[in-house]
Parts: structure tokens; sequence; C-alpha cells
């Protein structure tokens, strides 16, 4: 997991992809980093919760709910999971809920709002694919980064020792 700051990767790195100002943190974690896992779903999360129940290697799980507000797609019960598989992190164009539990764990956590009202669990959505929101363009295998000040995505890792300038 990179320790660098997103003002400094974007220093270094001026064509790095930077999102639109939308996220509120959640997570026990601000800073965090990964390769990218996408999913697409529209206020069911029975794929969030599948996904995190697989190993997560240190990876960051990129959820495009389309912007919802509707409901929350992750809580304390899926962040626990996550942390107990090992993903870095998740970034959720949409909401999450039980925040206080959510500060609590050790996984980074972006999202546009909370929301009290839990989703549905149909099994649909799309796991994969390229996301658009927030003046991104995210794959599967970018890379992200998280802080304080805000999320950048990048096709490779970035180290601060390799300035592209």
């Amino acid at each position: 997991m990179s320790s660098y700051a997103t003002a400094d990767l974007c220093d270094a790195f001026p064509a790095v992809q930077v999102s639109a100002p939308v996220w509120r943190d959640y997570g026990g974690l601000i800073r965090f980093s990964g390769r990218v896992m996408t999913l697409k779903v529209e206020d069911d999360n029975s794929l969030v919760r599948a996904e995190l129940q697989t190993p997560g290697e240190g990876r960051v799980l990129v959820v495009d709910a389309s912007g919802s507000l509707s409901c929350a797609l992750v809580g304390g019960q899926l962040a626990h999971l996550g942390v107990q598989n090992g993903w870095a992190g998740v970034v959720l164009h949409g909401c999450v809920r039980d925040t206080a539990e959510l500060g609590g764990q050790k996984l980074g956590v972006k999202a546009l709002g909370s929301h009290p009202r839990r989703s549905e669990k149909r099994g649909e959505g799309l796991r994969g694919g390229a996301l658009e929101f927030a003046g991104l363009r995210i794959e599967p295998g970018d890379w992200l980064y998280a802080d304080e000040d805000g999320l950048l995505v990048s096709a490779t890792e970035l180290h601060l020792d390799e300035r592209r300038e």
C-alpha cells in the first residue's frame, strides 16, 4: 500500500486522472491504495458481498451504483468482510451505512453519502467492466490512490522515485 500523498502524486505525474471532489471518508483508513476491481450495480449489494468474500490481496473494490442516494450498499458487516479478506478499500459511487462501525474498521471507504436503508438482494450487476463517474474512467487493474485530499487513478502503479516530468 502506498503512503504517498495524492497531492505529491499529482505534482509528479500531471497526466494522472483526478476525481471530482465528491467523496466523503467513512472507513478507519483515510489513506489507501491498490489495484482496482470493478463492479456495476443498481441498489443491489449482492455482488459487493460476493466480491468482499474473496481474497482482496490489497486491492480496492470500486463500485458504480450510478450515484444512487436511495439505499446503502456497504455497511459494517461488509466492511468487516473486506478487512478479513485483505481488501485495502472500497470506493462506492453510492451510499454506505453503519458509519460508526465503518470508522472503526482498518479499511479505506469513500462514498457519496450515508443512508440508513439497506439495499435489495437480487444478485444483479456486472463484474469487471470499465466504469465512468466523477470525471474518471476506471478499468479493472488500474491503480487507485486515495487520501484526505482526494482520489487518483492511474493505469500503472505510481512511485515517486520514478517521476515522469
